[in-house]
C-alpha cells in the first residue's frame, strides 16, 4: 500500500508564538485602535485589559484541551470529546472556519485601505491581489509560510515598540500618568464605555486560539502548545496596553478616533517622521494576519475531513507542499468573495460573535470533561475547574452584553 502524505512536525515554540502574535496583532491594533478610543476615550487601554482577562480564562482551557485532544480540528475535537454530538462537532468546526474566512476578509479590507493610500488602483484589484498572494503563501508549505509569517510578525511588533519608545522619549512622565487610563469604579458611564469598547478590543485578541490548530505540525506539542498559547496572549496584552496608553496620553482622542489610519497618525505625531514607514508596516501586519487565518482554517477543514465529518478531498495532503491544498484554496476563495461584497465593520462584528459562541462551548467542554473526571494523558497541562467555569461565564457575558446596553 502507498503511504498517504502527512503533515510535518516542524513548528517550534518561537515559531508558534510568532504565528499566534502575527494573527493577533495583525487583526487588531493596526485596525481597531481608533474604534476603541472612539468608544472609551482615555479609558481605551482598560478595555484591552478587560478583553485580555476574558481571554485569559479561555486560554487556560485551550492550554489543557490541546494536550487532551492534540488534533488539528482543535475546537471541534474538544466539543466532540465532551458532548459526543456529531452535528455540534461539525457546527463548531465550521463556525471556526467561517470566523477565519470572515476575519481574513475583514483584515484584507483593512490592509487594502493602507495599500490604496500608496497605490492608486481600484479597491477590488487591491483586495484580489492581496488574497491571491496570501493564499499562495499559505499553500506553499507550513514551515515556509509560518516562517514568512514570523518574519513579518517581528517587523510589525518592532513598529509598535518604536511608537512606545518614541512616546516615552517625548514625555517620560507618561509612566506616572498611567492611572489616568483606569476609570473610577464610581463612574458608571465610564465603566459602561469600557465594557462597550472591550467588545471591540476582543477582536484584537482573536488569534491566540489559532495556534491549537497547528498541534499536528508542532514539535513536542504536549510541552510547547500550552506555553505557546499563554505566551501569545501575555505578550499581545502587554503590547496592546503600552501602545494604547501612549496613544491616549500623547494624542487627542478625537484625532485618533477620527482617523482611518490611527497608527500612522500616532507615529507621525510622536516621531516627526513621515508616516510612510509605519504605513508599510501596517500593510505587513494585515497581510500577516490574512495568511495565518487561511493556514488555520485550512487545518480545521483538514481535521474535520480526517475525522470523517467532511468529504475526504479536504484531508488530502499535497505530496509536494505537504499542505491540505484543496482546503487552503477553498478558504482563500471564500475570503476573497466575502471581502468583495461585505463592509469591514459587519465582518469584524460577525467574527466576534462566532468566536465568542465557540469559546463558550469550548469552556463548557472542559468543564464537562473535568466534572466527569476523564483521565488526562501523562504530563498534560492541567488547570483548576474554576478556569473553564469563569471562561464560559465571561465569554457568554461579552456575547449577550450588547443586548442590554
Amino acid at each position: 500500500m502507498t503511504r498517504r502524505p502527512a503533515l510535518r512536525r516542524v513548528v517550534t515554540l518561537p515559531l508558534l508564538v510568532l504565528y499566534g502574535l502575527g494573527v493577533t496583532i495583525g487583526a487588531g491594533i493596526y485596525v481597531l485602535i481608533g474604534a476603541t478610543v472612539a468608544e472609551a476615550g482615555m479609558f481605551a487601554p482598560t478595555s484591552f485589559l478587560l478583553a485580555a482577562v476574558v481571554m485569559g480564562f479561555t486560554a487556560l482551557s485551550f492550554a489543557e484541551l490541546s494536550g487532551r485532544r492534540p488534533e488539528a480540528a482543535g475546537e471541534a475535537a474538544y466539543v466532540d470529546a465532551a458532548f459526543g454530538r456529531p452535528w455540534l462537532t461539525l457546527a463548531v468546526g465550521l463556525g471556526i472556519v467561517l470566523s477565519a474566512v470572515v476575519a481574513a476578509a475583514a483584515i484584507t479590507l483593512g490592509g487594502a485601505g493602507y495599500v490604496l493610500a500608496l497605490v492608486p488602483v481600484p479597491g477590488w484589484v487591491a483586495v484580489t491581489c492581496i488574497l491571491v498572494l496570501m493564499t499562495a503563501i499559505a499553500a506553499w508549505g507550513v514551515l515556509e509560510s509560518v516562517t514568512f509569517a514570523a518574519a513579518l510578525t517581528v517587523l510589525e511588533i518592532a513598529g509598535l515598540l518604536v511608537i512606545v519608545f518614541a512616546g516615552l522619549w517625548s514625555d517620560p512622565g507618561i509612566v506616572l500618568r498611567l492611572p489616568e487610563v483606569i476609570p473610577p469604579l464610581s463612574d458608571a458611564g465610564a465603566l459602561g464605555a469600557v465594557f462597550g469598547a472591550s467588545l471591540i478590543a476582543f477582536f484584537a485578541f482573536i488569534g491566540f486560539d489559532d495556534v491549537v490548530n497547528l498541534v499536528e505540525e508542532t514539535k513536542t506539542p504536549a510541552r510547547i502548545m500550552p506555553l505557546g498559547i499563554l505566551l501569545t496572549l501575555g505578550v499581545a496584552t502587554a503590547i496592546y496596553f503600552m501602545v494604547v496608553s501612549v496613544a491616549v496620553l500623547t494624542t487627542p482622542t478625537d484625532l485618533l478616533a477620527g482617523s482611518g489610519a490611527p497608527i500612522s497618525v500616532l507615529f507621525e505625531r510622536l516621531t516627526g517622521l513621515p508616516p510612510l514607514a509605519i504605513t508599510l508596516i501596517a500593510i505587513v501586519a494585515t497581510l500577516n494576519g490574512i495568511v495565518i487565518q487561511i493556514i488555520m482554517a485550512a487545518r480545521v477543514l483538514y481535521g474535520l475531513s480526517n475525522a470523517g465529518r467532511l468529504p475526504g478531498v479536504f484531508a488530502r495532503i499535497n505530496p509536494v507542499t505537504r499542505t491540505p491544498l484543496a482546503s487552503t484554496l477553498l478558504i482563500g476563495g471564500a475570503a476573497l468573495a466575502l471581502a468583495l461584497i461585505a463592509p469591514i465593520g459587519a465582518l469584524a462584528q460577525a467574527t466576534t460573535q462566532i468566536v465568542l459562541t465557540v469559546f463558550v462551548l469550548v469552556n463548557l467542554s472542559l468543564l464537562i470533561i473535568k466534572a466527569r473526571r476523564d483521565p488526562a494523558p501523562a504530563g498534560a497541562f492541567l488547570v483548576p475547574i474554576w478556569a473553564p467555569a469563569c471562561g464560559a461565564l465571561a465569554s457568554a457575558g461579552l456575547l449577550i452584553g450588547p443586548l442590554f446596553t
